[in-house]
């Protein structure tokens, strides 16, 4: 018999951030990005398995029945005052569990190395922001450090749209209304949510994934209605996110579509986590705010995702960050090796990212010597 109280305690105390029950292995954890053993435990058997099963559901018949008909569950778990966002699956007919530990202590907006932009854009009354990364890119920790940012200084009642719902917020000068996505749950779909939402007198709708061309819909709709919608996406860049958002339509309903988010999307955020030599994690980010120049790009017949990173690079001046300008600094700053920043960028701007590095130390030289 596997004791899981023990297994989510070892990870808890290595401040681990996933944890992977897979048959025929040791219990697994995340920790810093690499995979780790807990040695005290045996390898996972298949009733080792059947028992985490029954100790994640804690008897929801109703879970057990999603689980069973579609193979696939999400769902979370309390132990030792923590929440764990779970996601169980299947192989060879046995489950499979990962669970990811969401921490209580929300780091301050400060602390996550965005710019100051991305906190300063949630004051627009209206229009669409995109927090978007591959996964375990740190999508929701910065959303959800957002709304505590929103909630500790507007006036504005925000309502979120979550599966499962991670981090819990206690209103303060802000009204704060959480909903979880599911069968059973507080919504049954996000486009549901988001469709009602519009009846819910909200200022500020928080879509925790946007994963369909109806959700899309829902969430344009609200924001041309006079709202603003923060949402995340699985993009890796700001350039594949326009493409992805102009891709869930049709050819013939592309036109209107680049012509609603070229007037109602306000920043992209793409962001990546690195690294560092003390075993620590860095955040990489690409910022792009939607100005003229980006409006123009998007509303074109064809898009040109080099226009796009050519826009987000030379637009500094209205708060946009490129990739390539992050690597840079994070590297002269001595957070992440060059080889690291290399690896993120393709071969043909090597150079760009070479010429960026020299310019930013010169910078730093001269205002060290000043």
């Amino acid at each position: 018999m596997i004791d899981m109280n023990k297994v989510l305690d070892i990870a808890i105390a290595k401040d681990a951030s996933d944890i992977h029950l897979v048959p025929n292995n040791k219990p697994m954890l995340r920790i810093s990005r690499r995979l780790e053993p807990i040695d005290e435990f045996n390898v996972l058997t298949e009733d080792d398995m059947m028992e985490i099963y029954d100790y994640l559901i804690k008897g929801n018949v109703e879970a057990d029945e999603q689980y069973r008909e579609k193979r696939l569950l999400d769902t979370s778990y309390e132990h030792a005052g923590l929440r764990f966002r779970v996601n169980i699956s299947h192989t060879e007919n046995i489950p499979v569990a990962t669970l990811r530990i969401i921490k209580n202590d929300l780091p301050k907006y400060e602390d996550l190395g965005l710019p100051d932009i991305v906190r300063r854009m949630t004051y627009q009354p209206q229009g669409l922001i995109l927090v978007t990364g591959k996964t375990n890119s740190g999508k929701t920790t910065t959303l959800n450090a957002l709304i505590n940012d929103i909630n500790e200084n507007q006036n504005r009642k925000i309502l979120t749209l979550e599966n499962p719902v991670e981090f819990k917020h206690h209103s303060k000068k802000s009204l704060i209304v959480q909903k979880e996505v599911g069968k059973g749950k507080d919504s049954l779909t996000y486009s549901d949510g988001v469709k009602n939402s519009l009846r819910e007198d909200c200022d500020i709708l928080v879509i925790g994934e946007i994963r369909d061309k109806e959700t899309m819909e829902a969430g344009i709709e609200m924001a041309e209605s006079g709202h603003l919608v923060i949402g995340t996406l699985h993009t890796k860049s700001c350039a594949e996110t326009i493409d992805r958002m102009i891709n869930f339509y049709e050819v013939r309903d592309q036109a209107t579509i680049k012509y609603l988010l070229a007037s109602l999307l306000k920043m992209v955020v793409s962001q990546r986590l690195l690294p560092t030599a003390d075993n620590k994690l860095v955040l990489v980010p690409e910022v792009m705010v939607v100005d003229n120049i980006v409006s123009g790009i998007i509303r074109k017949d064809k898009i040109s995702v080099s226009e796009i990173e050519d826009a987000i690079q030379s637009g500094s001046s209205n708060g946009s960050i490129g990739l390539i300008n992050s690597l840079a600094q994070l590297f002269v700053d001595d957070k992440i090796t060059l080889d690291q920043a290399k690896s993120q960028i393709e071969e043909k701007n090597i150079e760009i990212l070479n010429r960026t590095v020299m310019q930013l130390k010169i910078k730093k030289q001269a205002k060290n010597g000043m």
